[in-house]
């Protein structure tokens, strides 16, 4: 174990030299850290209409049938509804910055509402109008329908009530965690397909060879320092989210599941490097394993995003912690798998 653990202190030390690394460690840990700060700018890309809050929208509003918009606009505070005799006239306080969008409404031969809407264009501004015009939308068709009802031959199904929840809640345990938890196993994986093809670029794996270390003890040293990486930030991010404000209940259980996830990618990524040995060529590849693996989770009955979402919730299921052992025990079995194949001897040969 002393020579494994020897490897490994080397491979952490090379770490250092890793600008690239060492920046995206620095960037993990500056979301962590100001997480309550920069959760309300990634919030309004998240959801933009929590960007919206105490914020009154104008409208310019003109056509026939312009009355109809009228109590809708009025149900909401951040709406405020202009009228106008002309579309031109709207046009021209739109243009100017008096309202930050016009709504233009028609009544058709059918006895439908032909809503023209016009928004700005490549302005900060356009995001925020368009979120509310949506809203406007949606409200003058439940609107319609409810004036409208009594024309209908059969009852209709009346929708569940809205209820409200805060986005910041929903963007902190169903994206800023889960991203801080696995960020870091993708960049450990890939340290991992590095650090074995650059003993082949470096030549230097014939130099550890010559060494008492066995085939398997040079690849577990480099496993076990690339996947220790990622649960040890994993740690360090819910300690800074607690300190932020952000609490995270199942932690330990949370940090389990990153390192299972970490020993499977690190795995994965050690057999490319071994098996393709050039460095473009396996980074490629498991590049494209990622996306597949990725994109292959979300076909389990819980994805991994949501069993770190439900652990950090507080609201795991007796699946979830079944999840969590699956993910281990695949850990295991792959872990298991590079140590075969190290074992046969073939992938450390230099020819």
């Amino acid at each position: 174990m002393d020579k494994r653990l020897t490897v490994a202190r080397r491979e952490l030390a090379s770490l250092r030299s890793e600008k690239t690394i060492v920046l995206a460690i620095l960037i993990q840990l500056l979301i962590a850290a100001f997480s309550s700060f920069l959760a309300v700018g990634l919030v309004s890309m998240y959801d933009p209409e929590s960007a919206s809050d105490n914020v009154v929208v104008s409208f310019g509003v003109t056509g026939d049938a312009s009355d109809e918009l009228a109590p809708v606009l009025a149900s909401d505070d951040a709406w405020k509804g202009v009228r106008y005799r002309t579309q031109r006239g709207a046009m021209d306080d739109f243009r100017s910055g008096e309202v930050q969008a016009v709504l233009h409404v028609e009544r058709t031969a059918s006895g439908r509402l032909d809503v023209t809407a016009i928004a700005p264009d490549g302005n900060i501004q356009t995001t925020l109008v368009v979120t509310q015009i949506k809203e406007v939308l949606d409200e003058l068709e439940r609107h319609q329908r409810t004036q409208l009802s009594a024309r209908l031959e059969r009852s209709v199904v009346a929708p569940p009530p809205e209820k409200g929840a805060s986005p910041y809640f929903g963007f902190t345990y169903t994206v800023l965690i889960p991203m801080l938890m696995f960020l870091p196993v993708f960049i450990s994986g890939s340290v991992a397909v590095d650090t074995i093809a650059e003993e082949y670029d470096r030549g230097t794996l014939e130099l550890l060879r010559v060494t008492p270390l066995t085939g398997i003890d040079i690849v577990d040293g480099k496993l076990l320092a690339m996947g220790i990486l990622a649960p040890v930030q994993a740690a360090a991010w819910l300690i800074l989210l607690s300190f932020n404000g952000t609490s995270v209940a199942n932690s330990l259980e949370i940090v389990v599941l990153v390192t299972a996830f970490s020993v499977t990618i690190v795995a994965l990524g050690a057999i490319l490097a071994l098996r393709f040995r050039d460095r473009k060529q396996a980074q490629f590849l498991f590049s494209m394993a990622m996306l597949v693996v990725f994109s292959g989770t979300y076909l389990l009955p819980e994805a991994p995003a949501n069993t770190v979402a439900k652990l950090a919730i507080g609201s795991p299921t007796t699946f979830t912690h079944a999840m969590v052992a699956f993910y281990l025990v695949a850990s295991l079995l792959g872990y298991g798998l590079v140590r075969r194949v190290v074992g046969s001897g073939r992938l450390l040969t230099t020819a």
